[in-house]
């Protein structure tokens, strides 16, 4: 199953997020994210967190259209979207789309990204879509990217080097090339072909692909 979270960052162009979700998708809320779901018309299964982002009388909503609401006490080590995402996990999601995650705090919005190298979403696709940009975690042996010719796709190294690289369908390709964290070499490359490949030995590559349009 599918599962759809809002966080309560931004939400640019919300009609792209409405059209991604099918009618089985699970949908969780993580706090404030709810008010990203009542814009779009939509009721959450779950919502999860502290709560701090949300008013008395729209917990009283939440609560009134049945919606289940799982509570944890502000002075957490986690954050509002990080218990979504264990949740989510812990039901057995297979994927995960992730709204709202960017925007606002700079800090929130670095460790939103980062979540995705969480141990627990190691074997389930999460991915952070925010307006024309959708990020992922790439892990070896690597993977396919998607989109149009002419698309921005950018590799970013996290948690250390990433090794081994090779594309197929880049117009800059790498080859067998190391991107280590700092300098920006694997920043704003562009697809040549509607399906491009990247090869991965070792590390972690988050991929930030960018589409022209809709």
């Amino acid at each position: 199953m599918q599962y759809i979270i809002f966080a309560n960052g931004e939400l640019p162009e919300p009609y792209r997020a409405h059209a991604c979700i099918q009618p089985d998708d699970f949908i969780l809320a993580a706090d404030g994210g709810a008010k990203h779901c009542w814009a779009l018309g939509l009721t959450p299964h779950l919502a999860i967190g502290d709560f701090d982002s949300l008013s008395t009388i729209e917990l009283e909503k939440l609560e009134g259209a049945g919606v289940t609401l799982k509570r944890f006490p502000p002075d957490k080590d986690e954050t509002d979207l990080e218990l979504a995402l264990l949740e989510a996990a812990r039901r057995g999601a297979e994927a995960i789309t992730i709204f709202g995650a960017l925007g606002g705090r700079l800090d929130m919005t670095l460790a939103n990204l980062q979540l995705l190298t969480h141990p627990a979403l190691e074997k389930i696709h999460a991915e952070v879509r925010s307006g024309l940009q959708t990020a992922w975690l790439l892990r070896p042996p690597g993977g396919p990217v998607r989109g149009q010719v002419g698309d921005t796709m950018s590799l970013l190294p996290l948690g250390g080097a990433a090794e081994g690289i090779t594309t197929h369908g880049l117009r800059y390709p790498l080859k067998g090339e190391t991107l280590t964290v700092g300098p920006a070499r694997g920043v704003s490359n562009v697809l040549t072909q509607p399906e491009a490949y990247v090869d991965l030995q070792a590390g972690l590559l988050l991929v930030i692909h960018t589409s022209q349009n809709g």
